[in-house]
């Protein structure tokens, strides 16, 4: 009895080895610690949103620079954080990994979950206990009071001139938000879609979303007009999310699984979720800024 007890220890073990650092809720706790490491610059000196930024952004990410933290972009006091995920390093800590290479259990942990099959013995089951493990992990959590309403702007107060909104290269059509998580539901889809589309600013609180057609929200949209032809489609925009939500939206995954489900499987916790103020859209709970909208 001694050596099937060893083995399942084992392999307890050997599931979490890959994962022993700090778990990571929002984007401050990950700056911080990239901070701490030295692998966060600040960048106090104005550089602008237009041009410059990306400017900088794109010759650091060319040298393997660090992760750059803009605190003084204009026209507001709001920071801009750039080349966040420009190296494997910061992808790997950015979910807790010791090495980009741990990604591979992951990896196997997503092939299990889309095709499960039942262990066919206790040797089998031992083998397939790290696939188990991570399901505990896969519904979000629901929180009341979030982090992202603690300050509420409505109609035409929004002003999206006072963000720090880019406009990365000459020939760009205007200001891009660039990395908004874009969260939509079709209507005969119980799973949110989280995608990450270019959104260009036509005006004081109106953003044309630039997403193709293959794309899950464009896919939902298209739908959603079929199914509810005449009425709005709603959608949710997350600015300075966490990171592994952030690395689940740029992921190719199943369309059954939700990027929610996706990041509490790469995070090793449960996402942290909140619904929205003007309709059923759940975003992540400790964002720096959502936008809501139709």
């Amino acid at each position: 009895m001694t050596r099937p007890l060893k083995f399942f220890r084992d392999r307890i073990r050997s599931s979490l080895e890959v994962r022993d650092k700090p778990v990571y809720h929002d984007q401050r706790e990950f700056l911080a610690a990239l901070e701490r490491s030295g692998d966060l610059k600040r960048i106090r000196q104005q550089v602008r949103p237009q041009l410059e930024i990306t400017e900088v952004c794109h010759r650091t990410l060319k040298q393997d620079g660090p992760a750059l933290l803009f605190e003084n972009p204009g026209p507001g006091e709001m920071p801009v954080v750039g080349n966040l995920f420009g190296s494997t390093r910061r992808i790997a800590q950015a979910i807790g990994l010791n090495d980009i290479n741990d990604l591979r259990e992951i990896g196997h942990q997503l092939a299990f979950l889309k095709t499960p099959v039942l262990p066919t013995g206790l040797g089998d089951a031992m083998n397939k206990l790290p696939q188990f493990h991570s399901l505990a992990h896969i519904n979000p959590k629901l929180i009341e009071d979030p982090p992202c309403q603690q300050v509420v702007i409505e109609g035409d107060d929004v002003d999206l001139a006072q963000l720090p909104i880019q406009t990365c290269w000459p020939e760009d059509a205007g200001p891009l938000i660039t990395f908004g998580l874009v969260i939509t539901r079709g209507p005969a889809k119980p799973r949110l879609n989280i995608g990450i589309y270019r959104q260009q600013v036509i005006g004081r609180n109106q953003v044309i979303m630039r997403w193709l057609p293959h794309r899950g929200g464009a896919i939902d949209f298209r739908e959603w007009k079929q199914a509810h032809p005449g009425e709005r489609f709603p959608v949710a925009v997350a600015i300075g999310s966490d990171p592994a939500t952030t690395l689940a939206a740029v992921t190719p995954i199943p369309d059954t699984l939700s990027e929610y489900q996706f990041a509490g499987l790469l995070r090793g916790a449960k996402s942290r979720v909140s619904r929205c103020l003007t309709h059923d859209l759940q975003v992540p709970a400790t964002a720096e800024i959502i936008l809501e909208g139709y």
